[in-house]
C-alpha cells in the first residue's frame, strides 16, 4: 500500500467522508491534501428562510472536527519524515483589509483533487454529496498520487440558488476555471446581510439558504 493509499484510510477511517491530492505550485509547499467532510443532510433540510441555531452548531463542529483531521494528517505524515502545514476549516487572513479569504481555497484544491467542481453559489459541489460539505488542506512535501480536475459544470440552467440569496449576493454565472469569486458572488453582501438579518442565531451567524435549496444535494422532504 503506498503513502498516499495508507493516509486516504487512515482518514477515512477517523471520520472523513472523502480525501484527494493534488499538487499546489502557488501552495506553501509541493503537495495538499484535501478533505471533505459530509454535513448532515436532515440539519440542512430545516433551513427555510433563515438559518437554525442547530445549523449554526453544527458549521462550527464540522469546522472544529475538520481542523482536527488536518492535525492527525499532518502528525500522520510528520511520523514518515514529510512536512506539513495545514489550513483552517474556516479561517480569514485579512492582513490587507477584510478580503472573506484564507490562507488558501479549499473549493480550489478539492476541485484539483478530483473531488468535484464549484457552483453557481460559489459552493463547493462534492461529484457525490452535493453542497454537503465542508473542507480542509494540509501541504506537505511528501510525493502524493494526485487526482485530475473534473471538467463539467454540475449547475447547469439551474439558478434556484440566485433566486433564493436573500442577500442577491449570487449573479448566476457558471464557473469555470480562472473566473474569479467576485464575478460569481459577493461575499461582502453575503457577510453583511447574515451579520443583520441572522446575529441572533449566534455570533459570527451563517446562513446556508443557498446550499438548502441546491438540488443536488437530495436532500430529504421536511417534516411538517
Amino acid at each position: 500500500m503506498s503513502i498516499s493509499e495508507e493516509l486516504r484510510e487512515y482518514l477515512l477511517q477517523n471520520g472523513a467522508s472523502d480525501v484527494g491530492f493534488f499538487t499546489c505550485p502557488d501552495g506553501a509547499m509541493e503537495y495538499g491534501v484535501s478533505i471533505a467532510v459530509r454535513l448532515s443532510s436532515e440539519i440542512i433540510a430545516e433551513i427555510d428562510e433563515a438559518p437554525t441555531h442547530t445549523y449554526f452548531n453544527h458549521y462550527r463542529t464540522v469546522n472544529a472536527f475538520i481542523d482536527r483531521l488536518l492535525l492527525q494528517a499532518g502528525l500522520f505524515l510528520q511520523s514518515r519524515g514529510y512536512g506539513y502545514i495545514t489550513v483552517a476549516a474556516s479561517q480569514s487572513i485579512n492582513k490587507d483589509g477584510w478580503n472573506y479569504s484564507g490562507r488558501y481555497s479549499h473549493k480550489k484544491g478539492a476541485c484539483l483533487a478530483g473531488l468535484g467542481t464549484v457552483g453557481k453559489n460559489s459552493l463547493f459541489i462534492h461529484k457525490d454529496f452535493g453542497s454537503l460539505v465542508r473542507l480542509g488542506t494540509v501541504f506537505t512535501d511528501c510525493p502524493l498520487e494526485t487526482g485530475s480536475e473534473l471538467e463539467y459544470n454540475l449547475c447547469g440552467e439551474c439558478d434556484k440558488c440566485v433566486k433564493a440569496c436573500p442577500a442577491g449576493a449570487i449573479t448566476g454565472k457558471p464557473y469555470l476555471p480562472g473566473v474569479g469569486r467576485k464575478e460569481m458572488f459577493d461575499p461582502e453582501k453575503c457577510s453583511e446581510y447574515m451579520k443583520h438579518a441572522f446575529q441572533k442565531i449566534g455570533r459570527g451567524a451563517v446562513c446556508g439558504i443557498c446550499m438548502r435549496v441546491c438540488p443536488l444535494n437530495k436532500l430529504p422532504e421536511r417534516k411538517m
